[in-house]
């Protein structure tokens, strides 16, 4: 899920739009609520959070540091102002870029994936037995060869991955995928979205990659 902050409610559906065109979840604030929501969200919610944008807020360089209490994420400053002084200042506040719009929203992914890698000290894949994962919206790969997934089951795989060595409920799951706010989608898809990805990955690796268990949730292992 991704976060937007901004104090303009056209320029938060704007990009929230433009998210739920490329598949990906996304969650609007203003700046109060923001503030408040980042110190008292339960943990679930705050790592289900993949970025944080900040855009036009009148204390953008308050919420970087708030977020750092909570969150390893990466957090993206929106500019229109193109002045060496506004990103200086940006970059000071405690941000990881600084973005000058109008942006491509797949450029802003790109960005998002590229400093999640250097945190994780990390390659442009990551690999688990013969299953490849990407970070960029690629299809994962076995032995090589791409297998197709529909966009909400490569998020779940690729956020299994992210926790692996942890087990990671429905919600947090949901959470990733559809986002904390959305309540036109009942919860209990996630089920059917994992089970046609468990059944796919089982037909192409001989076994079953994804471990349930009631109640406790889910965890990618190795055959």
């Amino acid at each position: 899920m991704i976060v937007i902050v901004d104090e303009r409610h056209l320029v938060k559906e704007g990009f929230h739009s433009l998210f739920d065109r490329e598949g990906v979840a996304s969650a609007t604030f203003d700046p109060n609520e923001f503030s408040e929501w980042v110190s008292t969200a339960a943990d679930d919610d705050v790592k289900s959070v993949r970025a944080f944008l900040i855009g036009d807020c009148l204390d953008t360089h308050v919420y970087p540091r708030k977020i750092r209490d909570r969150s390893v994420a990466p957090v993206i400053a929106l500019s229109e102002h193109n002045s060496l002084e506004n990103t200086l200042r940006l970059f000071e506040s405690g941000v990881d870029d600084v973005v000058r719009k109008p942006v491509h929203i797949r450029e802003l992914l790109a960005r998002i994936s590229a400093i999640s890698r250097r945190s994780q000290e990390d390659t442009s894949f990551s690999q688990i037995g013969r299953l490849r994962i990407f970070g960029d919206g690629r299809d994962p790969e076995i032995d090589g060869k791409p297998l197709p997934l529909p966009r909400r089951e490569r998020r779940i795989l690729e956020f299994l991955f992210a926790n692996t060595g942890r087990r990671v409920t429905k919600t947090q799951v949901f959470n990733a995928i559809y986002g904390i706010f959305d309540e036109e989608v009942e919860e209990n898809v996630v089920e059917s979205h994992i089970s046609k990805l468990r059944k796919k990955l089982r037909e192409k690796l001989g076994y079953d990659p994804i471990e349930s268990k009631r109640f406790l949730g889910y965890r990618l292992v190795t055959a």
